[in-house]
């Protein structure tokens, strides 16, 4: 679904992960930060944990970034026939689909039990592939 903001289109972008508690908070709240109020970002969980994962919250403030007022979603088919574009981390089939939608499924390690250092490769890698998603759909 687009929105309108004054004369521009906003895309409304899902992100879906097992728990959502690491890799598809990480890729909104970086959406979130780059699109600058011109893409509609979500995200959510096919096994939605209790809470973030703290390591996922510290790595994201070291580039200034806040997440700590998010917290976990479960996925519904609600939400995925909303979107624009579903990027999925690693749920595998339990993402439903719809016609008309645009599907990408990054493969990212977890981030669910591991060190910060490897939260924070985890985080870069995410936002590389968000600026790449920005660049594709047109958002400045």
């Amino acid at each position: 679904m687009h929105y309108a903001v004054s004369d521009q289109t906003v895309t409304d972008v899902l992100f879906v992960c097992v728990h959502n508690a690491g890799r598809s908070q990480m890729a909104a709240g970086l959406l979130n930060q780059l699109g600058a109020g011109r893409v509609q970002v979500r995200s959510a969980g096919s096994e939605p944990a209790d809470r973030l994962n703290p390591a996922v919250v510290e790595a994201m403030r070291e580039i200034g970034v806040d997440v700590s007022h998010e917290f976990p979603k479960p996925l519904t088919g609600q939400m995925v026939k909303a979107a624009d574009v579903v990027i999925t981390m690693g749920c595998g089939d339990l993402c439903p689909i719809y016609p008309g939608k645009r599907y990408e499924d990054w493969e990212l390690e977890d981030p669910a039990g591991k060190d910060l250092d490897t939260v924070r490769r985890i985080r870069d890698e995410i936002s590389t592939r968000v600026q790449t998603l920005v660049s594709s759909l047109s958002v400045r």
